[in-house]
C-alpha cells in the first residue's frame, strides 16, 4: 500500500538538465514530479493530474510568467496552487513583487542552494498537506456548495427547496440496547452501522446531515444536481433496511443481539441554511422535516415508511403497500402513510427486487455498474475459496494491491469509470486461484465474464478489465496507463518497507506447493527478479518506489556475498 502523503510537483523547465537538478535535490519517497516545457504542456498535465506545487522558470524563451500565473489564479480549481518562480539570474525586486502579486508564493535562484531549495519546498509540501487534510474534514462536514460560498463570499446564503427529500433512521428499543452495553461497545456498534449508511448515502449521491442520538437523517435533491432524488433516497432506505435485516439474521444464527431499524421519508418544501458563527452546522427546516420525522416513528421495525408525496413519485419503480390513513401524533393531522416493499422486478438487478439494474441507474444518473456489489461477491468467493496454503496471494495481498492501485490512480489523474473498471481489474485479477495454481489469469477472466454482466457491466467494459487482468501475467508489458497502474500495485511490495514480510509469504506459498529452495537459492532468485526482470512503470511508482527496490536490491546482494 502507497502512502497517503504523496504529492505531484509540476516543473515547468525547457532545460531538462535543471530540471534534473531539481528532482536530484528533492527527490524523496512522497513526491512525484511532472516536467513540461511550455505553459501549453503545463495546463495539459494540469487538466488531467492533481498538482499541490508548481516550480516555474521565469526565464523560459518566449514565455510570459505573469500571464501563466493568471490563468492559474482565474481557474478556480488551481488557484490554491503553491508556484515557486526561479530564475537563471538574482530576480529583480519589481519582477519578484509582480509575480507575488498574480499568485507566486516564493522564489528561488541559480546556482541552487540545495539545503535551501529543501527546506522552502518541505515548507509548502507540509501547507499542501495540511489543506487537503483540512478540505477533507470539512468536506465530511459541510457539502460542497456551502463549503464554496463560504471561499468565494464568506457565508452561506439560506435557499428555499420546493421538493427536498428527507430521511430518517432509528433503532428500536435503542434505550433498551443501551442499558445492557458498556459505552465503549455500543458507541463501536453505532459507528459501524452509521458509517455503512454514509457509504449508501455516498453511492446514491445523497447529503448525510447529521446523527442524533440514535437517529440518522438525510437529504436529498437540495445540493446535488442529479435527477430523481426521490427515487435514489428510496434505493437508499432500500439498501439500509434490506442490510439490517441481513445483520439481524446473522445475529440470531450466533446468539448475539440484534438491532432493529425504522425507516421514514417525506417530500416537500425546505430551507436549507447555515447556523452558527463559529462552531456552523448546515440544517434544513420545515414542516417536511417535522412529517419526514413522524413518518419514521409511525414505521415498524425494518419497515420503510412513506409519505403519499413519495409513493406517487416513485409508484413506477417500486412496489408499494397503502396503509390507509393514520394521525401524526404531536403535529396532528393525518395522512396517507405506505410500506415501500421491493423495486419492480423489470427495474431490478435479476429481477430479485433489491438493487436496481443498470438501465435504472443510467436514469438516476449513477454509474451503470454497481461496483460495491459486485466486489462484495467478488471478495466473498475470494474469502471463502482461496486455497490456505496460499500465503502470498491471499485475500490480504489482494486488498492491498486494490489501495496501492487507488492512491496510484488518484496521482495518475484515474477517476470516475476509469477507476471502477481498474479496482474490478484489481480485485479479480487473482481469482483464478480459487480455481487452480496454473493459468490463474486465464480463469480469472472466465469469473470477471461470468460475474460482471449482471451487476451493470457492459461487454465493453468487461473486456477492458479483462486486458488489465492478462497485463499481470509474466513477460507481458502493459499497453495503456490502466494495464500500468494495475501492474505497478500488483508488485507495490517490491520498493515497499514491509518487502522481506511479503516475500517470505511468497516463499512459503511456492514450499507449500512443492517448490522448495535453500536460503542462497532464494537469495539468488529474488536478486535475479529485482535486477533483470521487474520494472516499475507509472511515474508514481517510479518516484515512490524505485529507490527503495534498489536498496532491497543491495541488502539482498550482501546478504548473499555474506552466505556464499
Amino acid at each position: 500500500m502507497i502512502e497517503d502523503e504523496l504529492i505531484n510537483v509540476l516543473i515547468v523547465e525547457s532545460h531538462a538538465k535543471t530540471a534534473d537538478a531539481l528532482i536530484t535535490i528533492l527527490r524523496d519517497n512522497n513526491t512525484i514530479f511532472i516536467q513540461a516545457s511550455s505553459a501549453e504542456e503545463a495546463f495539459l498535465t494540469l487538466e488531467k493530474i492533481e498538482v499541490g506545487l508548481i516550480l516555474l522558470n521565469i526565464d523560459i524563451p518566449n514565455f510570459n510568467e505573469i500571464n501563466f500565473l493568471d490563468h492559474l489564479r482565474q481557474k478556480k480549481e488551481l488557484e490554491d496552487i503553491y508556484t515557486i518562480v526561479y530564475s537563471d539570474d538574482f530576480i529583480s525586486a519589481t519582477k519578484f513583487v509582480k509575480g507575488l502579486n498574480e499568485g507566486a508564493v516564493d522564489y528561488i535562484t541559480k546556482p541552487f542552494n540545495p539545503n535551501l531549495i529543501k527546506a522552502k519546498i518541505n515548507v509548502y509540501k507540509s501547507f499542501y498537506f495540511k489543506d487537503r487534510k483540512i478540505d477533507q474534514l470539512l468536506s465530511n462536514i459541510l457539502p460542497k456548495k456551502v463549503i464554496i460560498s463560504y471561499e468565494n463570499q464568506g457565508f452561506y446564503t439560506p435557499t428555499k427547496i420546493d421538493k427536498g427529500v428527507v430521511l430518517f433512521t432509528d433503532f428500536v428499543q435503542f434505550s433498551n440496547h443501551a442499558s445492557h452495553l458498556e459505552p465503549l461497545p455500543l458507541l463501536r456498534e453505532l459507528d459501524m452501522y452509521f458509517s455503512y449508511f454514509d457509504e449508501i448515502m455516498e453511492r446514491f449521491q445523497i447529503e448525510k446531515i447529521k446523527t442524533i442520538g440514535d437517529a440518522y437523517m438525510a437529504l436529498a435533491g437540495v445540493n446535488h444536481t442529479l435527477p430523481h432524488p426521490i427515487v435514489r433516497s428510496t434505493l437508499a432506505a432500500l439498501e439500509i433496511r434490506n442490510w439490517m435485516i441481513n445483520k439481524n439474521e446473522t445475529a440470531k444464527a450466533l446468539n448475539l443481539p440484534s438491532w432493529q431499524i425504522r425507516i421514514g421519508m417525506h417530500a416537500g418544501p425546505l430551507i436549507a441554511g447555515v447556523i452558527g458563527q463559529k462552531k456552523i452546522t448546515f440544517d434544513v427546516w420545515g414542516d417536511t422535516v417535522n412529517i419526514a420525522s413522524r413518518a419514521e416513528q409511525n414505521s415498524l421495525p425494518n419497515e420503510i415508511n412513506v409519505t403519499r408525496a413519495i409513493a406517487e413519485a416513485i409508484e413506477p419503480y417500486f412496489e408499494i403497500e397503502s396503509r390507509g390513513e393514520m394521525e401524526i401524533a404531536k403535529r396532528g393531522g393525518a395522512f396517507e402513510l405506505f410500506f415501500i416493499k421491493n423495486l419492480k422486478p423489470e427495474f431490478s438487478m435479476m429481477g430479485e427486487g433489491r438493487l436496481p439494474n443498470a438501465e435504472l441507474r443510467r436514469q438516476l444518473g449513477l454509474p451503470t455498474m454497481d461496483f460495491e456489489y459486485a466486489r462484495k461477491e467478488i471478495i466473498d468467493k475470494l474469502k471463502s475459496s482461496l486455497p490456505d496454503e496460499l500465503t502470498y496471494h491471499s485475500i490480504e495481498h489482494i486488498l492491498n494491491v486494490e489501495k496501492s492501485a487507488t492512491t496510484i490512480a488518484r496521482m495518475e489523474g484515474i477517476s470516475g469509470t476509469d477507476l471502477i473498471i481498474l479496482r474490478t481489474a484489481v480485485i479479480l485479477h487473482d481469482s483464478g486461484y480459487t480455481l487452480t495454481d496454473a493459468e490463474n489469469e486465464k480463469y480469472a477472466i472466465e469469473l470477471a465474464k461470468s460475474i460482471l454482466p449482471k451487476y451493470g457491466y457492459s461487454p465493453e467494459e468487461v473486456s477492458e478489465i479483462e486486458k488489465m487482468i492478462h497485463a499481470t501475467k509474466r513477460n507481458i508489458n502493459p499497453s495503456n496507463l490502466l494495464e500500468e497502474i494495475i501492474c505497478d500495485a500488483n508488485l507495490d511490495y517490491l520498493g515497499r518497507a514491509d518487502y522481506y514480510e511479503v516475500a517470505e509469504n511468497l516463499r512459503t506459498e511456492l514450499a507449500n506447493r512443492g517448490r522448495t529452495m535453500t536460503d542462497i537459492e532464494w537469495l539468488k532468485l529474488q536478486i535475479n527478479y529485482l535486477e533483470n526482470i521487474h520494472q516499475y512503470y507509472t511515474n508514481t511508482a517510479k518516484y515512490t518506489r524505485e529507490q527503495e527496490k534498489l536498496k532491497r536490491l543491495k541488502e539482498l546482494k550482501l546478504a548473499l556475498k555474506e552466505q556464499e
